[in-house]
């Protein structure tokens, strides 16, 4: 939480993992437990809701990286429009492009945001990537190698403890969160996960 200054209303809980980690998993469950109403929000509900013309970006008749640059600020923009408007949010997020961090701490900087790393070992994201078959070979090694690379969590967990572990972990952890989150500095905060 921001100290000395009025919070807006709406919270903010952000699960960062690689693809196919279990952002999704445990967002959900965490969503029918969580005392508040909490919106579950991911760049998956968007695509798999018809809102982008994905067939014709399948068929190369638009190229998605001529489209991508836009649709992030967008999204990204509608995030804080949600929380701003008083609305709770779990959002599952990749932090894989320059920029985007820097970008979220500037548009969250008025929400009490808490910032959970989900982890998972390589080769079960592997195999999760495979069984899923809706992801690009490669993605979910590719993020494993990046993404947490120099980031600072709230919480760390991973994905392949029990569910309900990690939900009571997480909600205690948000439950007893003080001061900013980790998300906002340049330090290192950590607690929770096992090392991969």
């Amino acid at each position: 939480m921001q100290d000395g200054a009025a919070i807006a209303t709406g919270k903010i809980i952000f699960l960062h993992g690689a693809s196919s980690a279990g952002k999704s998993t445990i967002a959900a469950a965490l969503q029918n437990v969580i005392e508040e109403p909490f919106w579950r929000i991911s760049i998956d509900h968007i695509r798999d809701a018809g809102i982008l013309p994905t067939k014709r970006i399948d068929s190369g008749e638009f190229q998605w990286w001529d489209m991508r640059g836009q649709f992030f600020a967008g999204y990204h923009g509608s995030l804080a429009a949600y929380a701003d408007a008083g609305n709770n949010l779990i959002l599952e997020h990749i932090l894989d492009t320059q920029g985007w961090h820097a970008d979220l701490r500037t548009l969250f900087d008025p929400f009490d945001l808490f910032f959970v790393g989900v982890h998972c070992s390589l080769p079960e994201l592997i195999r999760r990537e495979r069984a899923r078959g809706d992801r690009p070979a490669g993605s979910a090694e590719r993020d494993y190698r990046t993404i947490h690379r120099g980031l600072l969590y709230d919480l760390q967990i991973n994905s392949e403890d029990p569910l309900e572990i990690n939900v009571q972990t997480l909600m205690s952890a948000w439950r007893s969160r003080s001061g900013r989150s980790a998300f906002y500095s340049g330090g290192v905060k950590s607690s929770g996960a096992r090392e991969e």
